[in-house]
């Protein structure tokens, strides 16, 4: 288990219908609905280009 700090966004409130990022030498990404399933770990670098292409 990892003691790194997950976070969603803070307008998701209580709601498990959400995405969890883990910022760290790279990124976690994990859908909180299914934590039990892992995560996705992606590089900083396409981490930037997937929020770039996402706020189009």
């Amino acid at each position: 288990m990892s003691t790194k700090i997950w976070r969603k966004a803070s307008y998701s409130g209580a709601e498990s219908n959400c995405v969890e990022v883990r910022l760290d030498r790279s990124v976690g990404i994990r859908d909180t609905k299914a934590r039990e399933h892992g995560h996705l770990t992606v590089s900083r670098a396409a981490w930037a280009a997937a929020l770039t292409v996402l706020r189009g």
